[in-house]
């Protein structure tokens, strides 16, 4: 799933790559970081209690398998992917395969996240986002909840 970078997604993966710390990494020099969170976002919940979550994933190693998430305010994470090339319609998928050495970009009409039951968010706020790999295991990123009626926009829709 190798999505083409808009400029501002490209300008995050940048900044990202020269943060490892943010990606949740070794600190053991010249080892190879499996998997890293180059970039993540969710808006404010439209309805309250529900949202979706976005991020560019990046697999430094061989494939994986994306198999749960979580986040730090609460709810339940399940990934969803269109039912077919081009539909509005979505289904809820059990796993989201990373390819090796490639990326994974979730976006709204590719395989991306829907959270519910999650508490209040406001734009600006951060949180933790924790995505769970089959063979890299956990992996914790800050996340910006974002308000793009009020300004607050994310790298993904603009």
């Amino acid at each position: 799933m190798r999505v083409p970078l808009s400029r501002p997604l490209a300008a995050a993966v940048a900044m990202a790559a020269t943060i490892p710390a943010a990606a949740g990494c070794a600190d053991q020099p010249g080892s190879i970081i499996p998997i890293q969170i180059a970039a993540s976002y969710v808006p404010v919940p439209r309805v309250p209690g529900a949202t979706v979550a976005y991020a560019l994933i990046r697999d430094n190693a061989g494939a994986d398998r994306l198999v749960s998430a979580t986040t730090s305010d609460g709810g339940q994470v399940s990934f969803v992917t269109p039912v077919s090339p081009g539909a509005t319609a979505t289904r809820v998928v059990q796993w989201v395969p990373v390819p090796a050495h490639g990326d994974l970009t979730m976006e709204p009409d590719t395989v991306h996240m829907v959270i519910t039951g999650i508490g209040r968010l406001v734009g600006g706020d951060t949180i933790t986002l924790t995505l769970r790999f089959a063979r890299a295991g956990k992996v914790s990123t800050q996340t910006v909840v974002t308000n793009p009626a009020t300004g607050g926009s994310s790298y993904f829709l603009n």
